[in-house]
């Protein structure tokens, strides 16, 4: 039995106090201990021990007397005992708040903390075990920087046993781990377990962690395993074993991890973690009722933020999947505010975002749904849901963005294709169908069952995208076998019904009865019963009315409250025009619900084609108070009723006009507030505007319908197109209106509506455009040959041209003759349309085609006038020209006689100066030769032997053409000698400045020799003394040439300019004729 001695004060006697048999009462121990002064250590090993047994009250008892301020004055010598008294309670405060779990007792107990430590620091600053306290007190407090801080400055002593600090190395290891540093911690677990290789089993519990962390999980395992072998009962490392168990997804190991649990909770029925994953393996069981008695003791127990919303998500995950949604999303949200971000906890979102999507607050569901895409950006799950949300939000282009991601992320997701689709439909028709076929692909790959409603949607798509074909094979794939097939296949075929039998004899369904009697199976399953509706409108789409008659009273048979099916055998009656069949069968669907806002709005437009107004009336009245006003085809109708009835002729009155087109306006703009995009509305609102004569807005309306409804495949208004046409036409813009006319025919009628060619040829009439107008009226009276309207019109049409012909002042020979055919033409179909008007229903008034058929006789009579005429007057025009083109002819014979004149001109000017160039061609010749043959050849071999023998022939050259520039006169001289020579032949100025530059070398080549005659004669002493007499020589015969050159230039100044390119031209040889040149 452990005791401890307490020293009598001034005796050696001892008062032993026996630790397992402390007394309850605390004070009885302090008493003992102020008396006889014990030293500080016992007061801490006494209150050790009652914390060891459970008795908090005493153990903090003990310490706070022990650090009281009279115990610090008595002991102020003491200072390691009374700074380990005041760590101690700081740890206990530390750990009061750590396990507290609500913040304003936490932040007490952490104060309290702070201050004890600050106190034991007050001490001694350098105690490491006051910093290690305070590390711990701030790391159970979340500020990580400054628990580092405190334990790094012990681990920074240089003493040896502070270096190597375990509690100091624990911690920051601690702290490192919770950085996500796990490398770095898991060295400071090693050096610990180096230092103390005897340390508790916690530290290989940190080490396994670590591993774990850091993906090596076969090394963690083997750190949890040896933690148990130090510690059997570690529940921190059985529930650790037991995670990695369950991760393994196999069968035995699952079963091991949740033994694992199980003994941890046996052990410590209080480990919120274990509590937790027993609780989420009781939820798949099914087992909810300890489910949330888990996870209520776990949440009792658990003061971390991310423990407590494990637990709230398992308790509110309980309850969603029993349907208890409210308390679902309570504890969900509770989940969520325990977490502090997604990243660390994001199933409660995902579950808070269903709960809400369930209650419709979308946007919430929304916010919750992008948390856990933030997490998790390529979840197809989640993209799915945002997609659905963003529908519900009207939100389409993010719904369709979200989608397509979704599908591109998993293209094996034929759900995710299916809702894709689905969205599609209103926007693109085709990638809608894409998409459909997708997804059919994806099912049958995996070997699923393709819904019959994804087939069925793609044979409606098929359907509407004028694809009969492949909508009747989806149709068929989708119904699968059944008694339709025989239907089909024309293997069994309802006996016939006349064109006028009654709603009972047309709606008789004995035929199944005795299909039934003779054995056939006739059933329709419920969720075929849709898809065979559909079928049925393809065959009524494609004229086979017999079969899809046949397969409506089958689903009639089977299922007589389906109205839809009395409505198309009554819309099949109405195309055989027997609207008496067709009202009595929508009354059979009014006797299945006489509120039915479509058999009423039916009813009401055949009465109004029976031309029964005031039951029309209260019809459209009664579809539109069936859905209280929100019926906009009822509306719709009602509107046009007003409108028909504002133009009815017979009841025309300004006043009543005025107040059917204000409520058909009214209830146009009704339709438009409930649906801003019907078109219909917005044409019938535009077409008021129209005739009250606003067609500037109405314009616009008509132009954005227009728009808006060409960008529609399932809308076709060519309503709204001649509308267009028809305020262009009202505001006299008629090449406008013929175009939009034009436009119309070859979209929606391919030039074949005779209505429109109507509108189209009046148009051509107002803009006086007679002949297009006719022409517009035979193609409609070529589809038309019964309608007398038209030839009526056509021939008012001619006789408008005839008369607008024949009223032009100036007017060819031909337009009259035109006009006699075309009044000709036109008193041709009055006289046969005088013939029919006897029979009443063409409408015609015989006085009226009398009178046309006069007029245009008269008009023929005033033609022949204007013929003579014209006649005249064409033939008058004919002499003109024909004088004319004589007149034309004789000064294009006058022309071409004066040029023809000028070229043989020009070409005896060019023969006669290549005459003189040959001339001229021939003295220079001769003139060179005679020079030649006046120097002796032994002077010539004399002088070049002179150069050679001297060796200055080329400062002799240099010399003479110095000279050469001083000798002009000379070289005039030359040739004046040269002319005379040539016997006053070379008359012409230009042709001898062209061969000047030839001249002149000659001259060179001669002052030349003379020099060197002169140099010989001067060293042999016979100079030639008439040289000085004969130096005023050129001078005169220069004077003579320049007269000769004035002669020559009045005698021929046109022959000049021509004469100088041969010149030059044959000139440029003579250099290359003479070797010295």
């Amino acid at each position: 039995m452990a005791s401890v001695y307490i020293p009598v004060q001034n005796s050696e006697e001892e008062v032993r106090v026996s630790l397992e048999q402390l007394p309850r009462d605390a004070s009885d121990i302090l008493d003992i201990l102020k008396a006889e002064q014990a030293p500080l250590d016992l007061w801490l090993v006494i209150a050790r021990e009652y914390f060891k047994q459970g008795k908090i009250e005493q153990f903090r008892q003990i310490l706070e007397e022990g650090s009281s301020p009279e115990i610090d004055e008595y002991y102020a010598d003491v200072k390691y005992e009374r700074i380990a008294i005041l760590n101690a309670l700081g740890a206990y405060y530390s750990y009061l708040g750590k396990v507290e779990t609500k913040q304003r007792e936490k932040d007490d107990h952490f104060i309290l903390a702070t201050q004890y430590y600050n106190k034991a620091s007050r001490i001694d600053m350098h105690e490491p075990s006051t910093w290690i306290g305070k590390g711990q007190l701030l790391l159970a407090k979340g500020d990580l920087d400054q628990a580092s801080a405190a334990f790094k400055i012990v681990l920074d002593d240089n003493r040896d046993d502070n270096r190597d600090n375990v509690p100091a190395l624990l911690g920051q290891a601690c702290v490192l781990f919770n950085r996500g540093r796990y490398s770095d911690s898991l060295e400071l677990y090693k050096r610990a377990l180096q230092v103390h290789p005897n340390c508790p089993a916690s530290v290989r519990l940190g080490i396994g962690l670590c591993r774990y962390k850091m993906g090596q999980f076969e090394k963690a395992r083997q750190a949890f395993k040896r933690a148990l072998q130090l510690d059997p009962e570690n529940v921190e490392a059985l529930v650790a074993l037991g995670i990695m168990d369950l991760q393994t997804n196999e069968a035995d190991e699952t079963w091991k991890g949740m033994e694992k649990m199980q003994k941890a909770f046996e052990i410590y029925p209080y480990c919120a973690m274990a509590l937790n994953y027993l609780a989420n393996h009781f939820f798949f069981t099914g087992q909810h009722f300890l489910v949330e008695q888990l996870t209520e003791t776990a949440l009792a127990v658990s003061s971390l933020g991310l423990m407590k919303s494990h637990s709230y998500y398992n308790l509110a995950r309980s309850y969603h999947s029993k349907g208890d949604y409210e308390k679902a999303g309570m504890y969900y949200m509770a989940s969520v505010k325990e977490c502090n971000k997604p990243h660390d906890f994001v199933l409660p979102y995902f579950g808070l975002g269903q709960v809400q999507l369930k209650w419709g607050d979308f946007r919430s569901s929304l916010s919750n749904f992008e948390k856990v895409l933030e997490v998790y950006p390529e979840n197809c799950e989640t993209l799915k849901v945002i997609g659905h949300i963003y529908v519900q939000l009207s939100q389409t282009e993010k719904a369709l963005e979200v989608l397509r991601k979704a599908t591109k992320i998993d293209p094996r997701d034929a759900q995710a294709f299916l809702e894709l689709g689905e969205l599609l439909i209103q926007s693109d028709a085709g990638a809608a169908l894409d998409a459909f076929r997708t997804a059919r692909g994806l099912l049958k790959k995996n070997g699923g069952e393709v819904p019959i409603e994804l087939l069925n949607n793609i044979g409606v798509l098929h359907f509407e995208r004028g694809e009969f074909e492949l909508a009747e094979q989806t149709f068929r794939e989708a119904l699968g076998d059944g008694v339709w097939l025989s239907f089909l296949d024309g293997k069994v075929h309802s006996p016939p019904v006349d064109s006028d039998a009654s709603s009972r004899q047309y709606n008789d369904l004995q035929f199944f009865r005795r299909l039934e009697e003779e054995g056939i199976a006739v059933d329709l399953p419920w969720d075929k019963v849709t898809t065979l509706f559909n079928h049925a409108r393809l065959l009524e789409q494609l004229h086979d009315n017999e079969k899809a008659s046949i397969l409506y009273k089958l689903i009639l048979f089977k299922y007589p409250d389906y109205i839809d099916a009395y409505l198309r055998l009554a819309a099949i009656a109405k195309a055989r025009n027997n609207t008496q069949l067709s009202i009595e069968l929508i009354g059979d669907a009014l006797k299945v619900n006489d509120r039915c806002p479509n058999a009423l709005s039916m009813l009401g437009t055949l009465e109004l084609k029976s031309d029964d107004w005031l039951k029309a009336k209260d019809t459209f009245r009664a579809a539109r108070e069936a859905t209280d006003g929100k019926d906009s085809y009822a509306t719709l109708a009602l509107g046009n009723w007003n409108y028909y009835a504002a133009l009815r002729s017979e009841k025309r009155g300004p006043k009543l006009e005025a107040t059917h087109l204000e409520k058909a306006k009214e209830l146009y703009t009704k339709v438009l507030v409930q649906h801003p995009s019907n078109f219909y509305a917005a044409n019938g609102a535009a077409v008021v505007l129209a005739e009250k004569g606003q067609f500037d807005v109405s314009k616009d309306i008509f132009t954005q319908v227009q728009e808006a409804a060409s960008g529609n495949i399932f809308v076709q208004m060519p309503d709204v197109w001649i509308n267009v046409a028809h305020v262009y036409f009202a505001q006299g813009h008629f090449a406008l209106a013929v175009k939009m006319y034009q436009n119309c025919l070859r979209k929606f009628y391919y030039n074949t509506d005779t209505q429109v060619l109507l509108y189209l040829a009046r148009t051509h009439y107002e803009a006086e455009q007679w002949q297009d107008c006719k022409k517009t009226l035979l193609r409609a009276i070529h589809l038309a040959p019964s309608n007398y309207t038209l030839r009526f019109d056509a021939g008012v049409a001619m006789q408008k041209f005839s008369m607008f012909t024949l009223q032009k002042t100036k007017k060819t020979a031909d337009e009259v003759r035109s006009t006699v055919a075309e009044l000709k033409n036109a008193v041709r179909v009055f006289s046969q349309l005088s013939t029919a008007s006897s029979l009443h229903y063409h409408g015609f008034d015989e006085k009226k085609i009398e009178t046309h058929v006069g007029y245009c006789k008269h008009l023929l009579d005033a033609a022949k006038v204007h013929h003579e005429a014209a006649e005249r007057e064409e033939q008058q025009n004919r002499q003109r020209l024909e004088l004319a083109r004589q007149v034309n002819l004789a000064e294009e014979a006058r022309r071409k006689a004066e040029e023809q004149r000028k070229l043989q001109l020009e070409k005896r000017k060019q023969e006669d100066l290549l005459k003189q160039v040959r001339q001229q061609e021939e003295n220079f010749k001769r003139v060179k030769e005679q020079w030649r043959s006046t120097e002796p050849a032994s002077k010539r071999k004399e002088r070049s032997q002179m150069e050679d023998e001297d060796g200055r022939g080329e400062k002799r050259r240099r010399k003479g053409g110095k000279r050469r520039k001083r000798d002009k006169k000379s070289r005039f001289e030359m040739g004046e000698t040269e002319g005379d020579m040539m016997d006053g032949e070379m008359e012409d100025d230009d042709a001898y400045m062209n061969n000047e530059d030839d001249g002149n070398r000659i001259n060179d080549q001669e002052d030349d020799r003379a020099d060197n005659n002169a140099q010989v004669l001067a060293a042999a002493g016979l100079e030639d003394s008439d040289a000085e007499d004969d130096a005023g020589a050129p001078s005169s015969n220069i004077n003579r040439r320049r007269r000769a050159w004035s002669e020559s230039d009045d005698d021929e100044p046109s022959v000049r300019q021509l004469e100088a390119s041969p010149t030059r031209e044959n000139s440029a040889e003579f250099p290359g004729s003479d070797g010295e040149a």
